[in-house]
This record gives C-alpha cells, sequence and structure tokens, in this order.
C-alpha cells in the first residue's frame, strides 16, 4: 500500500479542474469524477475516517449536499449517528437556523431541534472547505444543541481563501489542499 502523501496525491489527481464555473475567473474543483471512480471514493472515505483517529463520536453532522456522501460513509464506518444539516425549509420537523455571510448577502443553514443532545460528540463534515461560512454556521448550531465540536472534516480544503482561521478553535482536517 502506497504512503500516506502518495494516496493523497492519487485522490488530489482524481479531481478535475473546471474553467470558469460557476461564474467567469474561477476555477471549479469538481469532485465528481473522484467519486465515479470506486478505488478513488473508497480510499477517500479510508483516508478520513483513518484522520480522524481515535476521537470518540457520537454523531456525524454532515452539511448539504455533498457532505452527505463523506457523512454517511464516514459516520456507518465510526459506528455513529448521521445528521442532515440543510438549507432552510428542507428538514420536516422543528428546526433550528444559523446563518452566514456570503460575498453578496447571506444564508442560513438548519437543523432538526432534537438531532444533537448535551455532551454528544460531533464530526462536521462536508466535501470541501472554501470560506468557512457554513461549516461555522454549522459549528453554531452543534453549540446551540450543547454537543461537543470533536472535529471538522473535510476532503478538500481551498487554502487560499481561509476558510480554516474562520472556524471555531477545535481541529480541522483536510486530505487535499489547494
Amino acid at each position: 500500500m502506497p504512503n500516506f502523501e502518495a494516496q493523497i496525491e492519487t485522490l488530489k489527481a482524481g479531481i478535475r479542474d473546471v474553467p470558469d464555473f460557476p461564474k467567469p475567473g474561477i476555477l471549479f474543483k469538481d469532485i465528481t469524477t473522484l467519486l465515479q471512480d470506486p478505488v478513488l471514493f473508497r480510499r477517500s472515505v479510508d483516508l478520513l475516517v483513518a484522520a480522524c483517529g481515535d476521537r470518540a463520536v457520537d454523531k456525524v453532522v454532515a452539511i448539504e449536499s455533498r457532505g452527505f456522501l463523506f457523512g454517511g460513509a464516514i459516520a456507518y464506518r465510526l459506528g455513529a449517528g448521521l445528521v442532515p444539516v440543510r438549507k432552510p425549509g428542507k428538514l420536516p420537523w422543528k428546526t433550528i437556523k444559523a446563518s452566514y455571510e456570503l460575498e453578496y448577502g447571506t444564508d442560513s443553514v438548519e437543523m432538526h431541534a432534537d438531532a444533537l443532545g448535551s455532551g454528544d460528540r460531533v464530526l462536521i463534515v462536508d466535501d470541501v472547505i472554501a470560506t468557512g461560512g457554513t461549516a461555522r454556521a454549522v459549528a453554531e448550531l452543534t453549540e446551540q444543541s450543547g454537543a461537543t465540536l470533536s472535529a471538522f472534516v473535510f476532503l478538500a480544503e481551498l487554502t487560499f481563501l481561509g476558510g480554516r482561521e474562520r472556524l471555531p478553535e477545535g481541529d480541522v482536517i483536510s486530505l487535499i489542499r489547494f
């Protein structure tokens, strides 16, 4: 089995660059090519789980929508519950909401009010961390619920956007850095 860095490089090579998406001047990192390859998808989940180490985790909080893909697999492997965080109006029960800043305005995410309990140990999972706004809002929902943040977990990190620095103190795990 190749070393950790070599495995990360194979994952990185499996991500397609899409110029000028969703608008001119942006180089979009498209993970669908990685997801389509069963070896790379499995390797990414295996490495994310390994990077979590021996943390005690009760719930994996997965951010809509690509975070669901990794969050579900990680929760399964860790024997933890899975909590979806969605855009407003998508969850069928009582919710709590947190807002975050966008380049031009604000957006929000919601979670079921009873999804986390006091003392739950939580991993917050998404595919990519960019500016950190969404992940920070999910951390606020975690805190509102009385749960404890174990770590943030991302497949990839766009380091030039500084998202890690905008997150509350705690571990930030990202396998691939651009």
